[in-house]
This record gives structure tokens, sequence and C-alpha cells, in this order.
């Protein structure tokens, strides 16, 4: 009553604020302000200012206070640091060693570079910008096409919201208040298989059209043997933080700790400048403020729904629906392809979880597998016009590409996502098998 808009209705007043805020994202206005801002009207035409003002003045400290929020900064140093300290290019050039000679190798060999720098990174889009630097001009120098190049490294840089460390898992898990650390290791194999699905097609492009992705070889066993050691860093963090997880004595934040402190270390052994270690502290604390900037402004948004009781009423209506749970599934699945369209990633989680999560429980399935199947449509958003972040990164790193051939060349990685969430749909165990052995 106090904006004078003098609705009675709560769940109106919710749908109505839902609208608003999908023209406001439509429009441009980032996420984080749009969310408070009509998150904060909308608690005050419901409750008024006063108790308003309370509610939204608590959120930052509540929320930021938590503990399982405490994982995001370290994951995401981890990343950076392996960047700067040359374990990206290592890493790269042991799987050109490897695997360059099969057909589109360099491309395949990206995918597995950026799975195995998604295992030390987390953030999607810092692995789409890092190995547009490293992994494009080499494929482009041997003759690939650049629409696939550019293509490779923005999906293959999605594979970081699946394995862990994966920032997205993360709040994922707290919006929902599952474990964290169960949800990461159900991320794992799911992480993989993308991988695989990725490599696959890749292979049968190349194959067909072989002039588009020519195989590189010339590599003696000498040689590849010799690029293990430089990359052991980064199977030795992935081993820290999936057995800490997964053996119970560590936390997912304590593991993300000490995979942090094995990747600084390396860097000081190698003798990475203080200047690229300063970078990587100022490009974690960036960041991880922006996510978590992002965070409370949408819970601003999700505290008003509550109050609206607009998440209770969606979810007796999706289970009221004449309909098999499994169609009402691809549905919703159908509704966050086209939500990300318009959102990113995290921004699209953070709003559509309070409604849609409880209604997907109310159905039978279950929490941990929908979390990847759910990060997985993340995935997807973030190479799908007309947001497609990661393929806005490699434009920017990358401006001699156009953004047009750098989205026809992710139409490959697109049916390989959608051919990656129908094997999770229809072999649900992919997903908790690991996790389950963790409660076992």
């Amino acid at each position: 009553m106090i904006l004078g808009i003098g609705f009675s209705d709560p769940m109106l007043v919710g749908l109505i604020a839902v609208a608003v805020l999908m023209v406001l994202v439509v429009l441009g206005v980032r996420i984080v302000y749009a969310a408070a801002a009509v998150g904060l009207l909308g608690l005050v035409e419901l409750l008024g200012w006063g108790p308003a003002a309370g509610i939204v003045g608590t959120i930052p400290h509540a929320k930021s206070s938590n503990y399982a929020l405490s994982v995001l900064p370290m994951f995401v140093f981890i990343g950076y640091m392996a960047y700067h300290a040359g374990l990206t290019d290592r890493l790269f050039d042991a799987a050109r060693k490897w695997i360059g000679w099969i057909p589109g190798g360099l491309a395949v060999a990206t995918v597995f570079a950026t799975a195995g720098f998604a295992a030390v990174s987390g953030a999607s889009t810092a692995t789409a910008a890092v190995f547009a630097r490293v992994a494009i001009p080499q494929m482009l120098r041997h003759g690939y096409d650049r629409r696939l190049a550019a293509g490779v490294v923005a999906a293959g840089g999605t594979l970081a919201t699946l394995i862990p460390p994966s920032a997205i898992i993360v709040i994922y898990a707290i919006i929902v208040e599952e474990s964290v650390g169960r949800l990461l290791l159900a991320g794992f194999l799911p992480g993989i298989v993308s991988a695989l699905i990725y490599a696959l097609i890749i292979m049968g492009w190349a194959m067909l059209r072989p002039g588009q992705a020519p195989s590189v070889g010339g590599f003696s066993w000498r040689e590849r043997l010799q690029s293990l050691p430089g990359i052991s860093p980064i199977f030795l963090v992935v081993a820290i933080i999936l057995t800490a997880v997964y053996g119970g004595w560590a936390t997912p934040t304590e593991a993300g700790a000490l995979g942090a402190a094995v990747v600084f270390a390396v860097a000081v052994a190698r003798g990475t400048s203080r200047r690229a270690v300063q970078r990587s502290l100022m490009e974690s604390a960036k960041l991880t403020a922006m996510i978590f900037s992002m965070i409370w402004g949408v819970l601003i948004f999700v505290r008003f729904l509550g109050f609206s009781g607009l998440p209770e009423a969606f979810t007796g209506w999706i289970v009221g629906l004449d309909m098999p749970p499994l169609v009402v599934m691809i549905l919703i699945l159908l509704a966050y392809a086209v939500l990300g369209m318009f959102m990113d990633a995290i921004g699209m989680l953070l709003l559509t979880l309070p409604v849609v999560y409880p209604a997907v429980i109310a159905l039978g399935f279950d929490s941990i597998w929908f979390g990847i199947i759910v990060v997985k449509m993340a995935e997807v958003c973030l190479i799908t016009p007309p947001i497609g972040l990661n393929c806005f990164v490699v434009n920017g790193v990358r401006p001699e590409i156009p953004l047009s051939d750098v989205f026809r060349g992710i139409l490959l990685f697109f049916i390989a996502d959608v051919v990656t969430i129908a094997v999770l749909i229809a072999f649900p165990g992919i997903v908790t098998w690991l996790p389950n052995l963790m409660s076992g």
C-alpha cells in the first residue's frame, strides 16, 4: 500500500514483480540491480518500509557469513593462479603432444585441456579467455577453420561449470540447502561425459571435413613423457579436492584452501613474479565480489517471492498437471533454455530455483540429479545467442574472429550438449553414483 499500488493479493504482486524483472533483464539492466530494486519495492508493497528495510539490510551480512560461500574465493584463486603460473600452457602442450595425431587432434586436445583447467578453475569465462589466448593461435596456425577453433574454446570453457571445483554448483547447493561436497562429486562424471561427447563430435566432423581440422603429428614418446611433469600440479590439486571431499577428512572449503596452497607453492617454485601473484589475487577478489553482489541482490528478490507465496502456488500447479513427471521436467528444461538466452547462468539459477526447485522435488526427482541437470543447462546458456557470454569472451580476446563466426562455431557443441543432457536423463546413475558412494 505504501507505493500506492493497492493490490490485496500478494501473489498478484509477485507475478507483476516477476514480469517487471524480466522486462528489466531484457532491456539490459544488470541482474543484481534489477533483482534488488524489484525485490525491495515488492517487500515494501507487501510489508511496508520498516520491515522491508530490515529484511534487506540483514541479507548481505547473513548470506556472506555463510560458511559454504567461503569455498568460492578459494576455487577462483586456484584458477587464476594456475594460469599466471603457466600451468595452462603446459596443459595444452601436453594434450597436443599426446592426442594431436587423431582427426581434429588440436580441437580435441583443447577440449581435454579445458577440462583439465576446469578441474582447477571453476570459472567458465576465465577458462574460455585463457584458451582463446593459448589454443586458438595454434589451431589457426595449423589450418583449422576459425569457426571451429573459436567454437571449441567457447564450448570447452563451459566444462568449468560441471567439473569440480565449480562455482555454479556451489551456488546451487547454497540456494537449495544441499551438501556442497556431494554436489561437487556429482559433477565429476557428467563433466567427463560432456568432454568425451565433445571429442567424439569433433572427430566425426574432422573425418568428414579433414581440411578444416587437420591432425598434427611428429611427436616422439620421449617428448610426450617429458610433458607430463609440467602438468602434475593440476592432477595433484584434483586429487586433493576429490579425495578430501569424498573421504570426508576436509570440507570443500578446506579442500579448496589446500588446492590453492599447492598451486601457490608451485607458482613460487617456478619463479612466478610478484606482479603475477598480485594480479591473481586482484582478479580473484573482483570475481568473488561480483558473485557475492549478485547473490545479495537476487536473494532480496527471492525473499520477496517467499512473502508473495508464488513458489508454493507454482509447486501446486506443477504437481497438479496431468502429465508424466518426465514430460514436465523436459518442459522445465526448455524454459531454462529460453530464459538462458537473456540471462547469465548464475542470475538465472538464483532467480528460478526458489520457485522451480520445490516443484521438482514434489514431482519425485532427486535434488542432486536435478542440480547437475540444471547446471548443465546453464552451460548451454553460456554459448547460445544472444547472450552467450563465453562467445563474447572469445570474441573479446580474439577480435579478428567475428562474433558471428563464434556463434556459428558452437552449433556442433550445442548438439553435443543436447546429447549429453539426454544421456544424463536416461542414465541418472552417472550423476548419483559418486555422491551415493560418499553417503554410503
